[in-house]
């Protein structure tokens, strides 16, 4: 019976009307599906430990130690050690042994361990929020069967990992809906605020990143520890997690969100008062309206300015190179992208439901789209050289695929805005006088007529109806089902002259389609988006190639490896263990010892390796050990000319014809 490494605990740490709502049901769709595809990666890349994997040694070590390219946050359950029957044999206390830039952790290891192989499963959190696994094995005297499987499934992924990217994506999208669209509203078009459609953008923006705050918050516990949803209610570790930097940060969003409140209630409450009135205002309370405008847009700006912030001294921009620049331009990408494509959900929303939104006010649009996309340029450049590192991670690393694509994305944004921008000026401007509310006459039945240009939808008939219906005192229908009828069709007629005079430009119904075509490809872009900063930056990708794949030699001690082996014949599987001594540039004399399946020596009819160092396209170096005994072979003089990471495939034979190699990479000097 085979026992799986069990998950560890959750440790502590201290330390339209219908159109928004479509597009948060596709933005949804579409993070379920990045999130299915590609859960979130490590951040920060496991570089050592000791003992390294696969090792053997000859006696018990007092501890177990491993080293990060970063900081991490661990508790007491972040490292566990089990034996061959999965019983613990770690005390359970973390010994932090971090010095300078050297990040390194420990735990304490009963003493008189027999020999065997042990299993090291460990857990902790990035210093940029995401969560981070793995396990390993080695032995003490020689390799054994062990019943501890190596968990499959990493920590942040799984149905709770799923569940914290949605939100995850949720946030991102309702911070761009609120800020873009309140920036759109006083810095293109102000009497938009009185507008119902973009009142309730804005809203939904505002209530979509609360409740996708709230769900993060309660999510983080069981999204960093176990993966089981039922630990959302543990208490003690919601408690943990608000001692955390991420959770401050979630607790000082939703503070700013309670300013950002206050902002939309006076938006759409007395602002949006005032620009209705604006047309019998006095010169004293235009000025009024005007301040209460600024103060609106530097208030604005600093809640906003603030909740970009929660981001960037939560994620990537806090951690590696040039954090002290990397913060300030991440809050200004963020509110970049916000006002541009938030602004283009809000122009999409005013062009479809307010039949009469003035050209200068889309023409304010694109040269606030243009000044975003300046800094989305400067500041995306800078974080892409301090993300990736190097040109080869751009095609070599997951990080920076991700990142061509989104490039990609936005070159196309550019293009189809550029179309917009020849709409706009074919866009005729519609007065705010010559409105469709505009004029309004009202039946003997109390049925309501609008006059209507030549060829519009005709009202004689309904009104004909209404005028033979029973009516009260009051002029309105005594029959509750008539009165609903008569609703109805007044509501149908009033849609049908917005849709007449808003279709009757085809400036507008072009600009209309290629908003829309911009709205769909920013929805595709911001999942990108979204996914990329829940992906292992290239930069970490290479640190951990150079550092964590290869046994890192240490002076005056032998490398020693362990590689297991399976031919595919009869008695094909075993291991085989190597050591290089003194492991340096330079002569070297090899041992090799070959398992068999059952632990015993296997007496191999051949077994040959060979050196290869590919960064200077040295080798391979064949090497053709000698038999000493069943089971171990030896070479002296094996000289390796230059330091690097050189590789060492191992080629055995178990019979005639049944033959595999296997290799693992290793630091010299």
């Amino acid at each position: 019976m085979t026992a799986t490494a069990p998950a560890p605990p959750p440790f502590r740490v201290r330390a339209t009307a219908s159109l928004p709502r479509l597009a948060l049901v596709l933005a949804a769709l579409l993070a379920a599906l990045f999130t299915a595809a590609a859960p979130a990666t490590a951040h920060a890349a496991l570089t050592a430990s000791d003992p390294q994997d696969g090792a053997v040694v000859a006696t018990a070590p007092a501890q177990v130690t491993l080293s990060f390219s970063e900081e991490v946050a661990m508790g007491d359950d972040s490292i566990r050690v089990m034996d061959p029957q999965g019983k613990r044999v770690d005390t359970g206390e973390l010994r932090n042994m971090c010095s300078g830039s050297t990040i390194r952790y420990g735990t304490a290891l009963h003493s008189g361990l027999p020999n065997g192989t042990y299993t090291v499963a460990w857990q902790a959190v990035s210093a940029d929020s995401h969560p981070v696994s793995g396990a390993f094995t080695f032995s003490v005297g020689a390799p054994s069967a062990t019943s501890v499987a190596l968990p499959t499934q990493k920590v942040g992924g799984g149905p709770v990992g799923i569940a914290y990217g949605i939100a995850r994506y949720a946030a991102y999208a309702g911070f761009t809906v609120l800020v873009g669209g309140s920036a759109f509203i006083l810095l293109c078009w102000r009497r938009g605020s009185a507008e119902r459609p973009l009142q309730k953008l804005v809203v939904r923006g505002w209530v979509t990143l609360t409740a996708a705050t709230l769900a993060m918050l309660v999510l983080r516990t069981p999204y960093t520890g176990s993966g089981k949803f039922a630990d959302a209610f543990d208490l003690d570790g919601l408690k943990a997690v608000l001692e955390t930097k991420t959770g401050a940060s979630f607790l000082s969003r939703l503070l700013l969100l309670g300013a950002a409140a206050l902002f939309i209630a006076v938006l759409f409450g007395a602002y949006a008062r005032r620009q209705k009135d604006s047309g019998s205002q006095t010169s004293e309370q235009t000025k009024d309206t005007s301040d209460l405008a600024f103060g609106l847009g530097i208030g604005g700006t600093v809640v906003a300015a603030g909740i970009a912030a929660t981001w960037a001294l939560a994620e990537h921009a806090s951690t590696g190179i040039q954090p002290g620049i990397a913060m300030p331009a991440d809050i200004l990408h963020l509110l970049a992208v916000a006002t541009w494509l938030g602004g283009l959900a809000a122009l999409l929303v005013a062009l479809r439901k307010v039949p009469d939104i003035e050209r200068t006010a889309v023409q304010r649009f694109s040269r606030v789209a243009f000044i975003s996309v300046l800094v989305l340029t400067v500041t995306g450049v800078y974080q892409s050289w301090r993300q990736l590192g190097s040109w080869s991670a751009l095609t070599g690393t997951s990080y920076g695929r991700l990142l061509l694509i989104k490039v990609a994305l936005v070159a196309v944004l550019v293009g189809i805005a550029y179309l917009s921008r020849k709409w706009t000026a074919r866009l005729a401007d519609v007065a705010v006088e010559d409105r469709v509310a505009e004029p309004v006459a009202v039946g003997a039945a109390g049925d309501v007529s609008r006059e209507t240009p030549t060829g519009s939808v005709d009202t004689a008939e309904t009104s004909e109806t209404s005028e033979s219906a029973e009516t009260t005192e009051l002029g309105e229908p005594a029959d509750p089902k008539r009165a609903a009828q008569l609703a109805r069709q007044r509501a149908a007629r009033e849609k049908a002259l917005e849709n007449q005079v808003r279709d009757a430009d085809p400036g507008r119904a072009g600009l209309r389609r290629s908003v829309l075509a911009e709205a769909a490809v920013a929805v595709v872009l911001l999942a990108v988006t979204t996914v990329l900063t829940s992906t292992e930056p290239g930069r970490a990708v290479e640190q951990e190639a150079g550092r964590g794949s290869a046994a890192t030699a240490v002076p005056n001690r032998a490398i020693k490896i362990t590689l297991p082996y399976d031919t595919g014949g009869q008695n094909g599987k075993g291991t085989v263990r190597l050591e290089l001594d003194p492991g340096r540039v330079g002569a070297n004399t090899l041992h090799l010892w070959a398992d068999g399946a059952d632990g015993k020596p296997a007496d191999l009819p051949e077994i040959k390796v060979s050196f290869t160092l590919p960064a200077k396209e040295i080798g391979p170096l064949p090497v053709a050990p000698d038999r000493d005994a069943p089971g171990h072979w030896t070479a002296s003089g094996v000289q390796l000319p230059l330091a690097g990471e050189w590789r060492i495939d191992v080629t055995v034979r178990t019979s005639d014809i049944d033959q595999t190699t296997v290799q693992k990479n290793v630091k010299i000097g």
